[in-house]
């Protein structure tokens, strides 16, 4: 029988998800029985989500230094989390119901391959320099990395010469390079794995690069 295991894709989830895990798990392992002992206490994953939850209120009126900020807290969270997950998996005797009495959400126990879901692109910022433009995509599960591809933006009806714009592993971090300023691109993002190689192509966001 396959050995339960915790989902760990909060890690690539977007902030408000992430808070949202940190609050179930605390909910769920203050005074359960079934986890006496653990690595962090609920005392100390409390303080790290409200800093975090600080952080990201921060953020909204900061610039390049607040934004380092946030994501500093968002990888101490992070990583108490990613704590618990395994005394989780490792004291929850491979029962469901204990596993996920702790807060945390299981992995899927088959390993056969399905076709990706389409990822959803939930930001696009100007990049550090001229010319750049980040985007940041929701993560689907079982992609092994996220694709890119842009065009200048046309008129209807017209074709869209679409230009690779990279592969990359982390979908809350993709940058776009050498394109030109005043110029209003559009842009797709797919993801990659899965049994048909890749997912469809997300919707158009339009952003101009700067």
């Amino acid at each position: 029988m396959a050995r339960l295991r915790v989902l760990l894709t909060f890690s690539d989830a977007p902030d408000n998800a992430l808070d949202e895990t940190a609050g179930a798990v605390i909910q769920g392992m203050t005074g359960n029985a079934a986890f006496p002992t653990p690595p962090v206490t609920m005392a100390a994953l409390q303080t790290a989500r409200q800093e975090f939850a600080d952080a990201v209120a921060g953020q909204e009126a900061g610039g390049k230094e607040a934004t380092a900020v946030k994501n500093a807290k968002r990888e101490a969270l992070i990583t108490l989390l990613r704590k618990l997950a395994a005394y989780v998996q490792e004291n929850c005797n491979d029962v469901l119901e204990t596993l996920l009495s702790s807060g945390f959400k299981a992995a899927s126990t088959t390993h056969a391959q399905s076709p990706l879901a389409k990822p959803t692109i939930v930001g696009v910022t100007n990049g550090p320099d001229s010319g750049q433009l980040g985007v940041k995509v929701t993560p689907v599960p079982n992609a092994k990395s996220y694709e890119l591809r842009y065009a200048i933006l046309t008129a209807p009806g017209a074709p869209i010469p679409w230009q690779h714009g990279g592969t990359f592993t982390d979908s809350r971090h993709m940058l776009l390079e050498d394109l030109t300023p005043g110029t209003m691109y559009q842009i797709q993002a797919r993801a990659i794995g899965g049994s048909t190689g890749h997912s469809g192509w997300s919707d158009s966001q339009q952003h101009m690069s700067m």
